[in-house]
């Protein structure tokens, strides 16, 4: 058997939450949307196995790069056995995640070129909307702003 499955559940909440770095109430909160799972000893503490630690890693490294929980928790399910993320599994889904970054890299530097321009959102209140969206014409491309979802 792997190393870690019968592997004792003995770092507590305090204890989890100084190493990963987080609040309590985050590890409560994990807890709750399956994220990550503890144990109850006979005292009714809830303990962690140390495999949650990079579970947390994996969970806030994702989390920067803007990926959502309920993504996260997607990704997790789709793990044999509700195991923590291994390297191999690392590598997929940094691959995975890398590229929904660049894509939103790519967003974030037309938002930040089209700043000072129109993003063609329809609100004709800049002085210079009416040059870029006359009689709001852009409305029948959709909603919101228009100009800067286009695709380059």
């Amino acid at each position: 058997m792997a190393t870690g499955q019968h592997e004792e559940a003995k770092l507590s909440v305090g204890q989890v939450a100084k190493r990963c770095g987080i609040k309590v109430s985050a590890l409560h909160f994990y807890e709750e949307k399956g994220l990550i799972r503890s144990w109850r000893n006979q005292g009714n503490q809830r303990r962690y196995k140390r495999d949650v630690l990079r579970r947390i890693s994996v969970i806030k490294a994702a989390q920067k790069m803007g990926i959502t929980l309920a993504d996260i928790q997607e990704i997790f399910n789709q793990l044999p056995d509700q195991r923590t993320p291994d390297k191999d599994d690392w590598a997929r889904l940094s691959t995975q995640w890398q590229q929904e970054l660049n894509r939103r890299i790519a967003y974030m530097e037309k938002l930040r070129d089209s700043l000072t321009g129109c993003i063609g959102c329809g609100c004709l209140s800049m002085k210079n909307c009416p040059l870029y969206n006359p009689d709001d014409s852009l409305a029948q491309e959709g909603t919101g702003p228009v100009i800067l979802d286009r695709q380059s």
